[in-house]
């Protein structure tokens, strides 16, 4: 028999998602578990738009959150917050997105909840950190490493190394993304484009995810369509981009949450850019193969593994324009595009991706309990 389990999810913002990856993979999996009959518990940022307690089923919790305040250091703060929490809630299972701040507390996880982590990607490789952050994220994720229960890698890549630096195994779930049909292209009159004339960049605007290489590389090439950037650019190297690349062709739109119109935005897409390189499985480019886009995509291990042949590949502004000027148009995007869609069909659906979560969870909860 199947039991119910307790659980709850932190190292997010909140749900629904108003924010990225994680939080867009809290909002489905959480949902996915109610489906089937668990009890979820999902905390959020009080600072989060969503006010109320329930979210079609899931209970919301809602913890002081300083970010906004004090920078970096509050979401050490928030996080200590949600576990204090978390060790009077009596969960079966604690799922923690991410080591970054809340592997310090490890101390006070809840010892009755199996604590299972994902690890999410490279933290200390993020080119935005300087040398101290990064030598405390190492440090973050090694005690991460060692006292989580369970650790869950998104990405062949990830798990590897984590066998390799820390001899510790972690079972191998990715994120999941669902295939997009044709979509009504009247969104698109909203951000003067037409289909299939336009090149797509959808990222948080951070440098490792190459947004300067890219947009330097469309400035330098024999450009046809304007370059659309999606994302929250009023960070400080946001701000830099904007005021650096201020050209009629080169567009900050801000950033999308809604999903229907970021997907139909993504469908109609000539070329659509993938320049994350220091994270696992990237959920935003799980749902560009979703949506039958053009990936052109940043030449590393991690993005190699999901995509494999399916996607021309760039590591320098030069091959960027040469993407754009030369293999656009290419007879084997039609194959690319379909082999992409297969794989998600195959191997990254929502229902795989939650089934496979909620085994690790009974199976971890019966281990303890035995």
């Amino acid at each position: 028999m199947t039991p119910t389990l307790k659980i709850g999810i932190l190292g997010t913002r909140g749900i629904p998602n108003t924010y990225g990856g994680f939080e867009q993979f809290a909002q489905y999996l959480s949902l996915g578990l109610i489906e089937r009959g668990h009890k979820v518990w999902v905390y959020n940022s009080h600072n989060h738009p969503y006010k109320l307690s329930n979210y079609n089923g899931v209970n919301i919790i809602h913890c002081k959150d300083w970010e906004h305040k004090i920078g970096t250091a509050g979401q050490f703060i928030y996080d200590y917050n949600c576990i204090k929490d978390a060790r009077n809630r009596d969960f079966d299972i604690l799922l923690q997105l991410g080591y970054t701040s809340n592997s310090i507390w490890y101390f006070k996880w809840p010892r009755k909840a199996v604590n299972v982590l994902n690890m999410d990607g490279l933290e200390w490789k993020r080119s935005k950190y300087s040398k101290l952050t990064k030598r405390f994220l190492k440090y973050a994720e090694g005690l991460a490493a060692k006292n989580a229960e369970v650790l869950i890698a998104d990405s062949v890549g990830i798990q590897a190394y984590l066998k390799s630096k820390y001899q510790k195994d972690s079972m191998y779930i990715p994120y999941g993304a669902s295939v997009v049909e044709a979509q009504n292209s009247d969104v698109l009159q909203e951000y003067n484009i037409k289909p299939k004339e336009y090149y797509l960049l959808i990222a948080r605007i951070e440098p490792e995810n190459n947004i300067e290489m890219i947009i330097r590389g469309y400035l330098s090439s024999k450009k046809k369509h304007p370059l659309i950037i999606v994302g929250n650019s009023q960070n400080k190297f946001g701000q830099y981009l904007t005021e650096k690349y201020q050209d009629i062709d080169v567009r900050f739109v801000g950033a999308i949450y809604n999903q229907p119109t970021i997907n139909t935005i993504r469908f109609y897409s000539s070329i659509y850019f993938h320049g994350h390189s220091v994270g696992g499985t990237n959920p935003s480019l799980l749902e560009a193969m979703a949506c039958e886009c053009n990936i052109a995509a940043h030449d590393n291990v991690f993005n190699k593994a999901i995509l494999n042949d399916d996607a021309f590949y760039f590591s320098s502004a030069e091959k960027i324009c040469q993407i754009i000027d030369e293999t656009a148009g290419s007879p084997s995007v039609f194959v690319r595009t379909k082999n992409n869609i297969d794989k998600i069909q195959r191997f990254y659906t929502w229902d795989k991706i939650i089934d496979s979560y909620e085994k690790v969870f009974i199976g971890s909860f019966k281990s303890q309990n035995l």
